[in-house]
């Protein structure tokens, strides 16, 4: 009880961390670089492949067949896919409408909501890389973190323009990343069950990762800044997990 208890905390740090950061930075900046942007995404993107490549995928192929690898990968995709389909549905129908400081506003909490539900699968695979081992579980801890430094900014910096108190939009980001924790929590409980459960999760969470660097991270990163920097970060982050796999 003590392992889940400690997974669930880690889960909720590292989750309201990378939020909370993103958050201050939607705040205190007048204007967000892109540069600076894509750098982060690309960085976040690299150090997830080579976790997914070096990590999760050797480990659950060590405890488990490939065919259940593979179905924990798809399990892992389609349910981001879900994830993004009910955040942009709900997203674009917000920015439609988004004509003055009020609905720019609850763009900014809609947006909120979505990541909240965003939020739990990467928690899960958090869980359940703990269960595995301490160094998967930090591996994947850290780059969720960073992957969910520009959320937090895509969070405040609507609330902050439609007019919202700082203290508020912080609130409201900090709250957004409390589901992390929560999927930690039952990541580390199904995990707990068995070795075939954990490879399983284990792929679950690199179909998740997977989906997040292709879907998301690497387009929104060549989107935000068309120079090299972006693949200098992909690059550099790559490299470190390399290193950080090995360690």
């Amino acid at each position: 009880m003590d392992g889940i208890l400690k997974t669930t905390l880690l889960g909720l740090f590292f989750g309201t961390f990378g939020t909370t950061i993103g958050g201050v930075l939607g705040i205190v900046t007048k204007k967000n670089s892109n540069k600076f942007l894509s750098f982060v995404l690309s960085f976040a993107s690299g150090l997830m492949m080579s976790i997914i490549c070096f990590d999760l995928i050797p480990e659950a192929l060590g405890i488990s067949s490939i065919y259940s690898v593979i179905f924990g990968v798809l399990i892992g995709i389609v349910t981001m896919i879900f994830c993004d389909i009910v955040v942009q549905r709900k997203f674009n129908k917000k920015a439609d409408e988004c004509n003055n400081k009020n609905d720019l506003l609850r763009t900014g909490i809609i947006v909120s909501i979505g990541l909240a539900i965003h939020n739990f699968p990467e928690g899960l695979a958090i869980g359940s890389g703990f269960e595995a081992s301490l160094r998967l579980g930090l591996g994947l801890a850290i780059a969720i973190c960073l992957h969910d430094i520009p959320e937090g900014i895509s969070m405040s910096v609507p609330m902050k323009n439609g007019g919202m108190k700082k203290s508020k939009v912080i609130f409201y980001v900090i709250l957004s990343g409390i589901t992390t924790g929560i999927g930690a929590f039952f990541g580390a409980i199904i995990g707990s069950i068995s070795e075939s459960v954990i490879s399983i999760c284990l792929s679950f969470a690199a179909g998740a990762m997977l989906y997040i660097v292709s879907g998301e991270l690497i387009p929104e990163s060549n989107k935000l800044y068309k120079g090299r920097m972006s693949a200098v970060g992909n690059m550099i982050g790559f490299i470190i997990g390399i290193f950080a796999t090995t360690l």
